[in-house]
């Protein structure tokens, strides 16, 4: 009986016709084709697993744009002869889910499983991802997502529990260059216009992105350069690929995590490289300024009380200049920021006050610190007894200021660093005076 086909969202995992890219035309067919990914694809990872053992289970692969993911999927579905039946969440909706389910219903009904796989699978929304749960259930077809997004942030937990999640990274300058010189034989005629420097510089351009590189082989391949382009004259010959920054989504929080931390470590060089991948990336400037801001609070604190300042007038000295001129405001901040002491006593008194403002309540301040601008205030006893300290021979004078029937609390504690040191001194005088009084 001949194979019926699918009516829809069917593709064939054969060679992709000559007027492809030549990213579609190299698709490996096999996993053993692929290079890198080894931790998904090595012995032990869960994908050979799979392969190995010719059962497929629903798996989510998440990684950045050219790291193979939906060349994995193809891979899976030839290594145990599925349909390929692929979907983008972008141009998809509800609808064509159940058409897909429908046609894959239909496969299995002449004998032949289905890989459905499903590209930027984060544009789904909630109830889109839930129509997917009773096919993924019953084994209509073998899921593939794939996603730059953090699945635990984009996807819900319903089909989180129902997938493996592989996690991609990027390509390696050494696996790129092996890329390089599998698409070179590829195009074949004569080798590519390339220095011995300008070919690994190539590698490092593509940043870990393979369908970067294979795209401007292709278009190397095309021109007609006399002489071997060096690697300045590359860059001016293609348009280089900007460092990874997505602005918004999970590699945002991984790279200003990567200044914090460098701040915090008094990294001083990393925290400028790490501040320079995002505005390479094209960070909004505000952002990163905020962040530093708080940092200076939050980090820095009194140990070093200019740090906010500085901040701020970075701050208002770049929205004044804006790029390049006010960019070294940036770097100045920075440079300031990671070199200065570091101390979260001011972050955490606000967090043990804020405690003890919730646990104690509606207290009312003992009557000697309130004024009595009423005759019946005074008589009630308000301001009675208060006494003010710069009439008093130290300047202090130790009067309660916390409720009456509340324990006397220390939010603030000041380490022996910085300018806290001078403020610790003040501290600890003062607290010998009110324990004499």
């Amino acid at each position: 009986m001949p194979k019926k086909e699918s009516k829809i969202l069917k593709l064939t995992t054969g060679p992709a016709s000559d007027h492809a890219p030549l990213a579609d035309r190299m698709r490996p067919r096999t996993i053993d084709e692929i290079i890198g990914q080894r931790q998904l694809l090595g012995e032990t990872g869960v994908v050979r697993q799979m392969v190995d053992s010719g059962r497929l289970s629903n798996l989510l692969l998440w990684g950045p744009p050219g790291s193979g993911k939906t060349t994995i999927a193809r891979a899976l579905a030839n290594s145990v002869d599925l349909e390929f039946m692929p979907m983008s969440a972008v141009f998809s909706g509800t609808a064509d889910i159940k058409k897909a389910m429908e046609a894959a219903r239909m496969n299995r009904g002449l004998g032949r499983g289905t890989l459905l796989f499903i590209d930027e699978i984060h544009r789904f929304n909630k109830t889109q991802q839930d129509t997917l749960l009773p096919y993924l259930e019953d084994g209509t077809v073998v899921f593939v997502g794939a996603t730059t997004e953090n699945p635990s942030f984009e996807l819900n937990n319903a089909l989180l529990s129902r997938c493996h999640i592989g996690v991609l990274t990027p390509l390696s300058t050494e696996d790129l260059m092996q890329l390089l010189e599998r698409a070179e034989k590829f195009v074949g005629e004569s080798k590519l216009p390339l220095t011995k420097e300008a070919r690994i510089h190539l590698c490092q351009m593509a940043d870990g992105d393979a369908r970067f590189l294979l795209n401007t082989v292709e278009y190397l391949a095309a021109t007609n350069f006399k002489e071997p382009l060096r690697p300045e004259e590359l860059d001016a010959a293609i348009q280089k690929r900007a460092p990874l920054s997505d602005k918004s989504g999970d590699e945002h929080y991984n790279l200003i995590s990567a200044v914090h931390k460098s701040l915090r470590a008094s990294d001083t060089d990393a925290a400028l490289y790490w501040t320079a991948r995002m505005m390479v990336g094209g960070q909004d400037p505000k952002y990163l300024f905020r962040r530093l801001t708080r940092f200076a609070m939050e980090d820095i604190g009194l140990a070093d009380p200019n740090a906010v300042q500085l901040a701020l007038n970075a701050w208002q000295v770049y929205e004044r200049m804006g790029s390049p001129e006010g960019d070294l405001a940036l770097t100045q901040l920075v440079i300031y920021l990671a070199t200065a002491p570091k101390s979260t006593a001011n972050y955490r008194a606000a967090g043990a006050a804020w405690r003890a403002a919730e646990k104690f309540g509606s207290m009312m301040p003992p009557k000697n610190i309130l004024n009595a601008p009423t005759r019946m205030m005074k008589n009630m006893g308000y301001g009675e007894g208060y006494i003010y300290e710069p009439d008093t021979l130290e300047g202090f004078s130790g009067q309660n200021c916390f409720p009456e029937t509340m324990p006397r609390q220390t939010f603030y504690r000041p380490i022996e660093r910085g300018f806290e040191r001078e403020i610790k001194k003040r501290l600890d005088y003062w607290e010998s005076l009110r324990k004499k009084k």
